[in-house]
Formats: C-alpha cells, structure tokens, sequence
C-alpha cells in the first residue's frame, strides 16, 4: 500500500482506539459524558453496552492495524478495504440511528483513506 494511504488508515484506527478508551473505560466521566451528550444517571446505566460498543470499535482498530502489518501487499490491500468498509457501514448506521455527526467524525476519515486506497 501507498504512504498516504497508510498513514489515513493508522489514523482511523487511532480514531477508533480513543473511542474504545472511551467506551470502555472512561464512559462515566465528565468529559466522555459531555462528549456522547449524556447524564450521569444514563453514562451509569449504559456502562455495560458502552463497554461492548468500545470493543467492537477495537476489532475495528485492530483490523486496519493488521492492514498496515500484514506481509503481503495485496492482502493487506484488501484488508484495509474490508475494514475501512466495516467502518463505513458503521458510520452510516450510526449517523442514521444515533447520532448524524458520526458521519462525519468516522464516516469521513475512513472514506478519505478508502479513496486513497483505491486511487493511490
């Protein structure tokens, strides 16, 4: 894969590590609580499905990291495209069900690096 390419896709999957710290350990507090746009007694009482939510978004990371460290080029190509789709699909749900500005805070970057995938 290409420099520019990789480096869009180390920062997606940086992206998604920060939003699994957050989902799953940081969920209660202040800062994570304002961020999601949530009170203390809904941050509480959705610790555990936040905590699921956070490690599905590390599979996600973890995924695209493979993508850079895999071997063989063309394989990593298409892992790359896999889960830089997988974190299409979600963002688009997201933004549809939950929130419209996942769209652009996950839907962005992982669309900027999938065009740099393919055309690079």
């Amino acid at each position: 894969m290409n420099m520019i390419a990789n480096i869009l896709i180390g920062l997606v999957a940086l992206e998604h590590v920060y939003i699994l710290i957050m989902e799953m350990f940081l969920w209660t507090t202040p800062r994570t609580r304002k961020t999601f746009g949530l009170t203390a007694e809904l941050a509480n009482s959705t610790r555990s499905m936040a905590a699921n939510q956070g490690l599905y978004n590390g599979f996600l990371a973890a995924g695209l990291l493979w993508s850079l460290i895999h071997p063989d080029a063309d394989m990593s190509r298409q892992i790359g495209f896999f889960f830089l789709g997988c974190v299409l699909v979600a963002a688009l749900f997201g933004g549809v069900t939950a929130k419209r500005s996942i769209l652009l805070i996950q839907g962005l970057p992982a669309l900027i690096a999938l065009a740099a995938l393919l055309w690079l």
